[in-house]
C-alpha cells in the first residue's frame, strides 16, 4: 500500500427530481430543510451510501445497514467477533486492556475500508465475556464530508396516496385505515457538498493512496444501487465530481476555496437536470480531475 501523502478535496453536486432525499424521522420523514428554508442530506445518509457502494465493490465495511448487508451477522459486535484476526486479537487482549487497545485498534483498521476512511467508535456492553465486554475505543477517521445543502430553497410537496389493500380487516370485515397513506417529495432541488481527505489522520488509520481511489470510485457510484419508493431510481443523481489533489499534507488552499472551484447556476423554473448549468473555475497549480 502507498502511503497517503497530499491532502485531497473533493466536491460534489447531486440533483434530486420528484424524490425525498433524505427524510427527517423526528418530522413525519419530511425532506430536511434548514432555517433558510434550503434542503439538507446529512453527512450520515451520504456516509451510508458510500459505504454501501463500497460493499457493491466488494470492499470490507464494518457499519452495514439491515436492508443493505453482505454477511448474516445483525449488529456491528457480531460481525467483529466473526472476523478471524480481531477474534484471534481479542483472544489474547481485551480490547480494554492496555496491551490489547493499540492491537485492536491497528487490527480494526486493517480489516475494514470504512473505519480506515471514517473511523468508528468501538462502545460496547459488560457481561458477555468476548474481549469487548465495556469497550469505549474511538477512532477518528481521515475522511470527512458535510452535509449537502440545497442551492436554492426547497418547496416540499406533500400527496395522499392509498394502497388497495388493507393489512388486516376490522371485526366487521371492513377495510382498515391503513389504505390511506402520505408521501412527501422535493419536486426539484440541486445539493452540493464537499468533503476532505487528511494525511496525517490517514497515517494513523493505515489508510492509503489505494484506499482513496477506492473512495473515489464509491463516491461516483454511491446512487448507482440506491433506488428506494422514496427515490425511485433516476431521481437522484451526481451531476458533477470534482477530485483535488494538494501537494502537501496541508494543502495548498483552504478547503472553501476548492468547493468555490464549482458554482451551480439553474432559474426557479427548472424542472429537470438539462436545466441546471454547473461551472468549474480551477485554482492555479491545483491537480483537479472532473467526473
Amino acid at each position: 500500500m502507498t502511503k497517503l501523502e497530499n491532502r485531497i478535496d473533493f466536491t460534489a453536486v447531486i440533483g434530486v427530481k420528484n424524490a425525498n432525499p433524505n427524510g427527517d424521522p423526528l418530522a413525519d420523514n419530511m425532506p430536511r430543510v434548514n432555517n433558510q428554508g434550503k434542503g439538507i442530506i446529512t453527512d450520515v445518509a451520504l456516509k451510508r451510501k458510500i459505504r454501501n457502494a463500497m460493499l457493491d465493490q466488494g470492499g470490507s465495511v464494518y457499519v452495514q445497514s439491515d436492508d443493505y448487508s453482505n454477511d448474516d451477522y445483525k449488529d456491528m459486535r457480531s460481525r467483529l467477533l466473526g472476523n478471524k484476526e480481531i477474534a484471534s486479537v481479542l483472544s489474547e487482549n481485551d480490547a480494554t486492556s492496555d496491551e490489547g487497545k493499540p492491537i485492536f485498534y491497528k487490527t480494526a483498521c486493517e480489516q475494514f475500508l470504512d473505519v480506515r476512511a471514517f473511523g468508528a467508535l468501538f462502545a460496547f456492553s459488560k457481561g458477555k465475556k468476548d474481549g469487548l465486554d465495556g469497550a469505549a475505543i474511538g477512532i477518528r477517521g481521515p475522511v470527512s464530508i458535510q452535509m449537502a445543502e440545497s442551492i436554492k430553497p426547497i418547496d416540499v410537496t406533500d400527496m395522499q396516496i392509498t394502497k388497495s389493500t388493507s393489512a388486516e380487516l376490522k371485526d366487521n370485515g371492513a377495510r382498515g385505515s391503513d389504505t390511506m397513506g402520505h408521501k412527501q417529495i422535493v419536486e426539484f432541488g440541486v445539493y452540493k457538498f464537499s468533503g476532505s481527505i487528511r494525511p496525517n489522520l490517514a497515517e494513523k488509520t493505515q489508510f492509503s493512496l489505494e484506499d482513496s481511489e477506492l473512495l473515489k470510485q464509491a463516491l461516483l457510484h454511491m446512487f448507482d444501487n440506491d433506488a428506494s419508493a422514496s427515490r425511485p431510481a433516476g431521481s437522484m443523481q451526481l451531476l458533477k465530481v470534482v477530485w483535488s489533489v494538494h501537494d502537501n499534507k496541508l494543502g495548498q488552499y483552504p478547503q472553501w476555496k476548492v468547493e468555490q472551484q464549482v458554482s451551480v447556476e439553474y432559474n426557479d423554473t427548472a424542472s429537470d437536470f438539462e436545466n441546471v448549468k454547473i461551472k468549474f473555475n480551477a485554482l492555479p497549480n491545483l491537480k483537479n480531475e472532473e467526473f
